[in-house]
């Protein structure tokens, strides 16, 4: 049996990380870890909970104090189409977590210590056994520094605006793509300026920027590394 290996990949929204991964999960017959819905399923909790007030601003003590004492527990599971979705004290709220309103508020949530601490316990609990691709925006420096394969994901902020732009029309929501931009540009520079794990690539990461590459071209780009060094194929 082939050796199992842990692939991190991070990167900046709307790279198109979590369809990456997914492909790559499925091709080799990993685990998929989608941390950034970890992120969002807990922002989404603090909304539901009452613990961001009405100007966004976030009642901290609280929500530390109600993650402390287990009143939340996410984790992930396949739907009856064999697809990966998010699961927040028993229930699925993989629609819910997509909401541009959670998507405005996430990284502020994200930048939290307890919140990555919380969501960093749980994804290195389940990637123990290796065998596992994951994305997110500290996988491969603060996550998994050892893992195997880290990819760092980017391309233009037109490019990535555009196409969180059509995701959004194809759901039925309004947001212009002036909007759009302008909230992919504010995101990326609290990722990039947070006091915790701030989004960087990591030294050893292959940098991937797929501002005009199909899906089926970078699944062929990391074939080419996997095949002579880890005897892995991504079947797609």
């Amino acid at each position: 049996m082939d050796k199992k290996i842990i692939i991190a990949i991070d990167g900046f929204s709307s790279t198109g990380k979590s369809t990456f991964a997914k492909l790559i999960a499925k091709g080799l017959n990993y685990i998929y870890l989608d941390s950034g819905a970890m992120y969002r399923a807990l922002t989404y909790y603090a909304m539901s909970a009452g613990f961001i007030g009405g100007k966004g601003e976030i009642k901290k003590e609280e929500l530390q104090s109600s993650i402390e004492v287990g009143k939340l527990n996410i984790w992930f599971d396949l739907n009856d189409k064999g697809e990966s979705q998010t699961i927040m004290n028993g229930v699925s709220v993989e629609q819910m977590i997509r909401k541009s309103k959670v998507s405005s508020l996430v990284s502020k949530i994200a930048e939290l210590d307890f919140v990555r601490n919380f969501v960093d316990k749980k994804l290195r609990a389940i990637g123990e056994n290796k065998g596992v691709v994951i994305d997110g925006r500290d996988i491969g420096t603060a996550v998994f520094p050892n893992a195997e394969i880290k990819i760092f994901m980017t391309a233009t902020e037109e490019v990535r605006a555009r196409r969180r732009y059509e995701e959004l029309r194809s759901k039925g929501e309004n947001d212009s793509y002036e909007s759009v931009l302008e909230g992919i540009r504010k995101r990326d520079e609290i990722d990039q300026n947070r006091e915790i794990h701030p989004l960087k690539k990591a030294d050893d990461a292959l940098e991937l920027d797929n501002s005009s590459m199909t899906i089926t071209e970078e699944i062929e780009w990391l074939n080419a590394i996997l095949k002579p060094n880890f005897n892995l194929e991504i079947k797609f």
